[in-house]
């Protein structure tokens, strides 16, 4: 599975925006998938993620009531919609296929990556 994340940029705290990534290969259905992040001088982070069938989703205490993770397996791709931005939300955004149907927590248990898409959001 190859993964292309976009839809990255800056934008003031409070703004909106919606990353996507798409994938290649037949078998996009059969992965769960997360998004991750990692902010400057620190550690990539769990941000969210979802089942193959859309039907689980699980997110970070830190996004929870403001991003939603979905998917459209029929366009081999994910989505993560990110509403009312923080300076704190500034981060390269990267998008993670698991090898199983059901999401997991930890980037250690996925497999493939996509190149990370930046997202700023300014105060």
């Amino acid at each position: 599975v190859q993964l292309q994340a976009s839809g990255g940029g800056l934008v003031q705290a409070g703004a909106s925006l919606r990353l996507s990534c798409a994938a290649s290969g037949r078998t996009f259905s059969r992965h769960a998938m997360g998004w991750f992040r990692q902010a400057p001088g620190k550690e990539r982070e769990f941000v969210a993620a979802i089942s193959w069938s859309g039907g689980s989703t699980f997110y970070a205490d830190s996004v929870k009531g403001r991003f939603t993770i979905s998917r459209d397996n029929a366009k081999n791709t994910v989505y993560l919609q990110m509403n009312m931005l923080k300076p704190e939300d500034t981060a390269v955004y990267y998008c993670a296929a698991y090898g199983g149907l059901e999401p997991r927590y930890s980037q250690y248990e996925y497999s493939y990556w996509g190149q990370g898409t930046l997202v700023t959001v300014s105060s």
